[in-house]
């Protein structure tokens, strides 16, 4: 579940972005200062991005940063990040995003089971909007 691989610490809201780069750095900041990846798997992240286009943005608003677990995840973890401002981030489809959940999975699918049922509640999306406080949501996660 998702409460189980976030944390307080792992949450910024209503985050200033100039940018699609600089909105994934801020959104993975957290995962980098906890322990859970190493600089090498935010950087992969933005080349892969570079290199394929936008293609952790998966659904209208939202983006699931994220690279291969030998780039660097040192643990599970999902950051939660809001924007203050949508950004662009090229998904003709799904931009602008709001929302970043950056990944650092040790393999290739215990992630996507703990967001995958959230994803789909928009209840979660209207409280992201509303929360000030990290703990507000987790709050949430934890209902």
């Amino acid at each position: 579940m998702l409460k189980d691989l976030t944390s307080e610490n792992l949450i910024r809201l209503n985050i200033e972005a100039t940018d699609w780069e600089d909105a994934v750095r801020k959104a993975a900041q957290p995962l980098l200062e906890a322990g859970k990846v190493k600089q090498s798997y935010i950087d992969d992240i933005i080349v892969g991005a570079k290199e394929s286009g936008p293609y952790f943005v998966l659904a209208q608003h939202v983006a699931l940063p994220h690279a291969r677990p030998e780039a660097g995840a040192l643990e599970s973890a999902i950051g939660v990040a809001t924007l203050a401002t949508p950004v662009e981030f090229g998904s003709e489809a799904n931009d602008p995003v709001k929302y970043l959940f950056c990944l650092s999975a040790r393999n290739n699918t215990e992630h996507l089971d703990a967001l995958a049922e959230r994803l789909e509640d928009q209840e979660f999306f209207k409280m992201l909007d509303q929360a000030t406080d990290p703990k507000e949501v987790l709050d949430y996660l934890s209902k």
